[in-house]
């Protein structure tokens, strides 16, 4: 059974920076192919796309809201996925949520990912 859990959410100032891990177990990263991602959700919103790579981090995808601030990466060797966000805005403040996939290219879409974390809460504040 595969588990995924966030950490490194918090409450920072506006400008301030986070960094956001997801642990994985039960699925290897060096022997599988899968494709990790950030998603995100805010109260009363839909949960949206942030971040992703594939598993060889040879490709990797930002939602244009984050572009430029957020960058994701991944350790295999750790079973690891990161997201270091900087320039944080009010507007980042939401739920965010570590995703896998079993797809080997870039996805963007929810239905797309195949295993979840339970979200680590970010709330920045102006």
């Amino acid at each position: 059974q595969v588990h995924l859990v966030e950490s490194g959410g918090g409450l920072v100032q506006a400008g301030g920076s986070l960094r956001l891990s997801c642990a994985v177990s039960g699925r290897t990263f060096s022997f599988n192919k899968d494709t990790m991602a950030w998603f995100r959700q805010a109260p009363g919103k839909e949960r949206e796309f942030v971040a992703a790579i594939t598993w060889n981090s040879d490709d990797t995808k930002y939602a244009d809201s984050v572009k430029g601030r957020f960058t994701i990466s991944r350790d295999n060797a750790k079973n690891t996925v990161y997201l270091q966000m900087d320039s944080l805005l009010p507007g980042d403040t939401a739920v965010y949520y570590c995703a896998g996939s079993l797809h080997t290219i870039v996805r963007v879409r929810p239905r797309e990912y195949d295993w979840w974390g339970k979200g680590t809460q970010v709330t920045v504040s102006s």
